[in-house]
């Protein structure tokens, strides 16, 4: 595994056509550049430089939160070893100059940015970085396979050249090992190098002949492209043992041989993916092997919400929870559901139940207060079994509240409806709106508030309006005509008519027979 990476390359620009535009103009891995992250503002790009020590910013002058000037500055004196070209319009010429005082190396202008100019550009400033010169021919290379691969699993119609393929990767035959790390707590990205070196070492002395490249790192997951000899790639199954004898938490997924590079996109969509699924749901498996990959999961039928909700609407609280138990075990089995559908459906279940409860004058007060505790777990969950415990831990939560907190007289609920109006009288207001904000349904919050209170929705909330609008007329000079908008009402003659029909008089001759008196 080669270490050189060829030039770094950040881009900041809030607008991210821009950006996208700036990486397609050119294959940059083949002119020996890698863009190694993009920002949309200069705070975030000083986190991406913190972290991907690029040779050279690209940057835009004009952008929100941190611009591009004071960037600079700021890069120039933390890194004065970063280059920084500035991305700037006809009428940023005293912010250019500024730039350019505070360190940067060029600018390009953006209404004559192409392809030759950016270049010129960009490989003047790399002359300029020494640590850069003499290894550029094979950084070029390292760049291209890294940039190569990255495009193809991702699903890009990549052109290369098959020469330098060859050259690299000289064996028939390839395998993808991905190293699982998800299930190990307290690591670093130190760590994860350590080890991903220490598999690098022993995979190379299984024999002489083999080729090996990090393709692909995500979040806790290490991939290898192994290239070998048939002969090789048979020994390959002693590898796992060897591994998991010092790192037990680890999984190690093997995809079967394969004999064209181009396949690197379906061995790794198509395979791996599947395997790191695998993993979630079976988190007891070290060792994924390909040919031993279930090829059948269990038949997984649509949860039924009309049942569940009518079991919950009239009480049947066990029926409901039984079922949703049942549905919740099948599921857990299919390795082949989405993890991220998996962890929206127990979401969604959650949600469901709190609204239902709600809904029926429990009070959800503590199932709302940890509402968001319970989805940021499950969000977090490495497992389908972690997932689980959060919606049972949940579920006992709720027992609880149907068992010694059922709502007489729903007293509570009401209170928070109208408390929620008095501090939102002043924005455009409707009953449709208080319902999804209490997720009622319209129509029955519209008989709710008929049975808990003495006014009509509408009626209560132009009576807090009107109110709150004899305050400002009594105690401002704001004229009459804001002060219809400031209570809610953007049609002024609709608040004057509401307005006399409460109060028996016009706001200007209210406020009038006030000053009066």
């Amino acid at each position: 595994m080669r270490s050189s990476e060829g030039c770094r390359v950040v881009i900041v620009d809030d607008e991210q056509l821009i950006r996208q535009g700036i990486k397609h103009y050119m294959q940059w891995e083949q002119e020996g550049f890698q863009i190694v992250g993009e920002a949309s503002n200069g705070q975030e790009a000083l986190e991406l430089i913190e972290k991907t020590k690029p040779h050279i910013v690209l940057t835009d002058i004009v952008m929100p939160i941190m611009d591009g000037e004071e960037l600079t500055r700021i890069v120039k004196s933390k890194y004065p070893h970063i280059e920084i070209i500035i991305l700037s319009s006809y009428g940023d010429f005293d912010y250019v100059r500024s730039t350019f005082q505070n360190g940067a190396v060029d600018y390009i202008l953006k209404p004559k940015l192409d392809t030759e100019s950016l270049l010129t550009v960009l490989k003047t400033a790399a002359s300029q970085i020494p640590s850069l010169q003499g290894e550029k021919e094979e950084s070029t290379v390292d760049v291209n396979i890294g940039h190569i691969i990255e495009k193809l699993i991702s699903g890009y119609d990549t052109q290369y050249d098959e020469n330098l393929i060859l050259e690299v990767f000289p064996y028939s035959n390839f395998r993808l090992v991905a190293i699982d790390y998800r299930l190990i707590e307290e690591k670093s990205l130190e760590d994860i190098s350590a080890i991903n070196s220490e598999i690098e070492v022993l995979i190379t002395s299984f024999a002489k002949d083999v080729k090996l490249e990090i393709f692909k790192i995500e979040e806790d997951v290490s991939v290898f492209l192994v290239n070998g000899s048939e002969d090789f790639l048979t020994l390959i199954s002693e590898l796992p043992p060897k591994i998991l004898e010092h790192h037990s938490q680890l999984s190690i997924l093997i995809s079967e041989t394969f004999t064209s590079f181009s396949q690197i996109w379906l061995k790794y969509n198509e395979v791996i993916k599947k395997m790191l699924q695998y993993r979630f749901y079976f988190p007891d498996t070290n060792i994924v092997i390909e040919k031993n990959l279930l090829k059948e999961t269990p038949k997984i039928v649509s949860f039924n919400l009309d049942k569940f909700t009518n079991d919950f609407k009239h009480e049947r609280f066990d029926l409901a929870f039984s079922y949703l138990d049942e549905h919740v075990t099948v599921l857990s089995s299919s390795f082949t559901t989405d993890i991220f559908e998996y962890k929206s459906f127990f979401g969604n279940v959650i949600f469901t139940i709190s609204v239902l409860l709600s809904n029926l004058d429990f009070d959800v007060k503590s199932l709302e207060n940890e509402k968001f505790s319970f989805f940021n777990k499950i969000d977090s969950a490495k497992t389908a079994s972690g997932v689980v415990q959060q919606l049972q831990l949940f579920i006992t939560k709720a027992k609880e509240v149907i068992t010694t907190k059922k709502a007489h007289s729903g007293f509570s609920n009401f209170q928070l409806i109208l408390d929620y109006i008095e501090e939102h009288y002043a924005e455009p207001l409707s009953l449709s709106d208080v319902a999804n904000t209490f997720h009622f349904n319209p129509s029955y919050l519209s008989s709710y508030f008929a049975t808990h209170n003495k006014e009509g929705f509408n009626e209560y909330l132009n009576k807090i309006r009107i109110e709150e609008a004899v305050k400002l007329l009594l105690n401002t000079t704001t004229p009459i005509s804001e002060i219809s908008g400031l209570v809610g009402y953007s049609d002024h003659s609709y608040f004057c008519k509401v307005f006399k029909k409460q109060k028996g008089l016009s706001p200007s001759q209210y406020r009038r027979n006030q000053k009066l008196k």
